[in-house]
């Protein structure tokens, strides 16, 4: 197995991290053990996790995700494992979180108390890379890293991140840090697929230059490159299934972002390009991810162990010049806009 470095930090990952949002709803207690066994047997060190989870995000579930995982944790060497997890944040906009009644913030009172839930349901006293799930516009970058700066010097975090976050975030968080003293955060994690290509743009210079990674999620664009959605039939189970069936019209707004006219054209694209390369799409999917410098670790997700057989081939799968090429032609022919 070869490991990345997460920015400038001494964590040293597995090119694959495994995510667990499905842990407590589309996977039950069972399955997501089998999951995080599987994955773990298979050299995996890194998992990702957060308070809201599992998605979609509901008051009824909300911290089960964590809950399952410490419970899976309990007997395990906790320093043999790198664990990231997430606060909620206010979401920007994107839904109300049914975390703390909805009035989520990134200000000391909400990470506080997220924190101390999180480490609480995880059965730890740390946590390796804790994240910002959303930017927050309504507080100063400033009063947010103050905090997690002391999080980290009283030894409950490692290392700190950020999520769905923009150029300008990025920078301005991590040049704020820079001149009060602060932890600066040290990866990113942003939705980035073959269908959604957005990263390629500022965002991937700003990592590039000043030594932040990625921490892909979605590299299946939510299930779209497994090819469920090309079937005449889709499963009830499916997760934008879920979404459109959901009662919060937000939630059920994601699912048109993901499966579209031109997102369904492009996949069927690349699978032909997958079967004449001889793997799997949702493999083809991963080592595309993975193909970057500025990315430490991609996320997976399941909801069945079964489905990691594919995904985890990417480590052993490796994109060329010429398979490449191909996968650019299908992104330059089918442009679609998905953030």
């Amino acid at each position: 197995m070869q490991y990345r470095y997460i920015g400038q930090t001494g964590l040293r990952v597995t090119p694959i991290c495994l995510g667990t949002m499905t842990f407590g709803l589309q996977a039950d207690k069972k399955e997501s053990f089998a999951i995080l066994n599987k994955a773990c047997d298979f050299g995996i060190n890194f998992i990702d996790t957060a308070e809201l989870y599992p998605v979609p995000p509901s008051s009824d579930f909300f911290g089960k995700t964590e809950e399952l995982l410490g419970e899976w944790l309990k007997d395990k060497p906790r320093d043999s494992l790198i664990i990231a997890s997430k606060v909620a944040g206010a979401a920007n906009g994107w839904f109300v979180p049914p975390v703390r009644h909805g009035l989520t913030a990134v200000d000391r009172f909400h990470m506080t108390k997220a924190l101390d839930g999180t480490l609480k349901r995880l059965k730890t006293d740390y946590i390796d890379l804790y994240q910002v799930h959303w930017p927050d516009m309504s507080v100063p970058i400033e009063e947010s890293l103050e905090v997690l700066s002391e999080f980290v010097k009283a030894g409950k975090v490692r290392y700190i991140g950020t999520s769905n976050d923009t150029a300008y975030g990025l920078t301005k968080a991590n040049e704020v840090a820079k001149h009060k003293g602060y932890k600066r955060f040290e990866s990113i994690q942003n939705n980035f697929s073959l269908l959604n290509r957005r990263f390629l743009d500022e965002l991937s210079t700003v990592c590039t230059k000043e030594n932040i990674s990625l921490l892909p999620y979605s590299p299946l664009a939510g299930g779209v490159l497994s090819g469920k959605y090309n079937q005449p039939f889709c499963s009830p189970n499916a997760r934008f299934a879920k979404y459109i069936n959901n009662t919060n019209p937000r939630v059920q707004k994601q699912a048109g972002r993901f499966v579209n006219e031109k997102t369904i054209a492009s996949t069927k694209m690349y699978l032909d390009i997958a079967k004449d390369a001889g793997v799997s799409l949702c493999t083809l999917a991963i080592a595309w991810s993975m193909h970057f410098d500025f990315v430490a670790s991609t996320i997976i997700g399941a909801s069945n162990a079964k489905q990691l057989d594919e995904t985890l081939g990417a480590l052993s799968f490796k994109i060329d010049k010429e398979l490449l090429k191909k996968l650019d032609e299908v992104h330059e022919k089918i442009l679609y806009p998905m953030g």
